[in-house]
């Protein structure tokens, strides 16, 4: 098969519709955009959320509060999630992704201290409240910040 034998698969290309080629073409005069308007002017378009000059939607809801654009988005799991690891592994990001504890890494990952361990784990992750790192500790592993 060369490049010039191919062809497109029947119905997935249309022929585009000709405007304002005369009365005798069904699409002549208005070329399809009725009489008047803003929609039959040219360069027509509006911006999302445009309601015709009547105030949009999103500004007449009230709005409330401080939303911090620069805040981080950090993970919390508890050290009782940890216990579905092998005693004496490393536990990081990638490891906690790859168990299906979280989908993704975002701005780092914190250990609550929820639960309990009884496996000596090496965790290294974002942040540790103190509870957790006492857990992880007591049950003979490491609590190492990254």
């Amino acid at each position: 098969m060369k490049l010039h034998d191919l062809t497109a698969v029947p119905g997935s290309t249309q022929v585009s519709k000709r405007v304002g080629r005369g009365h005798g073409s069904g699409h002549g005069k208005t070329a399809g955009k009725g009489h008047k308007g803003q929609k039959a002017r040219a360069g027509k378009g509006f911006r999302p959320g445009f309601e015709g000059g009547q105030m949009p939607l999103q500004r007449r809801i009230p709005k409330r509060g401080f939303v911090n654009i620069f805040a981080k988005e950090i993970l919390s799991i508890n050290v009782g999630s940890l216990e579905a690891f092998e005693n004496g592994s490393v536990v990081d990001t990638q490891a906690l992704i790859d168990a299906g504890l979280i989908k993704k890494c975002c701005d780092g990952v914190k250990i609550l201290g929820n639960g309990s361990l009884t496996k000596n784990l090496t965790v290294q992750v974002s942040a540790f409240s103190e509870a957790a790192k006492q857990k992880i500790e007591a049950a003979g592993g490491k609590a190492e910040v990254i």
